[in-house]
């Protein structure tokens, strides 16, 4: 079964009964499917002809761009253990909130390389710690924004100091 919906406002399920029959919202879905090609096709419903396309899909978050007849519509899908994970009250669980980064150990912050107000992707460099004569690139460890930086350049930091602080 799967969950779908635009936004907030609209949703439905989808469960799919065999490999060629599916229902929505708990009633039978009769429609009728051609492929056109490069993501596009013909469906048939309830007699009235539609044209869609896939625009673009991201089948990690589960998020897709279809466009019906010319109007784009941007759809979520929740699989069985999404659905779950939202009943147990934690499906924010694999999303990284991110408040600091701290030191990992102590050492010369020896170049800073983001400013504050910057966004940032997760991996990006931040700071280079150099520890024991090894210079190490400190990375975000989730997306964000930069609010302030708590060192300066060849500033000496300690075990657990926090040197970013994300907005």
């Amino acid at each position: 079964m799967l969950s779908i919906s635009i936004g907030s406002a609209h949703s439905w399920e989808v469960d799919f009964q065999a490999t060629d029959s599916l229902t929505l919202n708990g009633q039978p879905f009769a429609w009728d499917v051609a492929p056109l090609g490069n993501g596009r096709y013909h469906v048939l419903y309830q007699g009235q002809s539609y044209t869609a396309e896939l625009v673009e899909a991201d089948y990690a978050a589960k998020t897709f761009t279809l466009k019906i007849n010319g109007q784009r519509v941007d759809l979520h899908a929740k699989d069985r253990f999404d659905l779950l994970l939202d009943r147990l009250g934690l499906s924010d669980a694999n999303v990284a909130r991110i408040n600091e980064l701290k030191a990992p150990m102590p050492g010369l912050i020896i170049d800073i390389r983001v400013q504050p107000g910057q966004a940032v992707l997760k991996g990006d460099p931040l700071l280079v710690l150099e520890a024991m004569k090894m210079e190490n690139i400190l990375k975000a460890p989730a997306d964000g924004t930069i609010g302030s930086i708590k060192v300066d350049l060849r500033a000496n930091v300690t075990k657990g100091q926090v040197l970013v602080q994300f907005a």
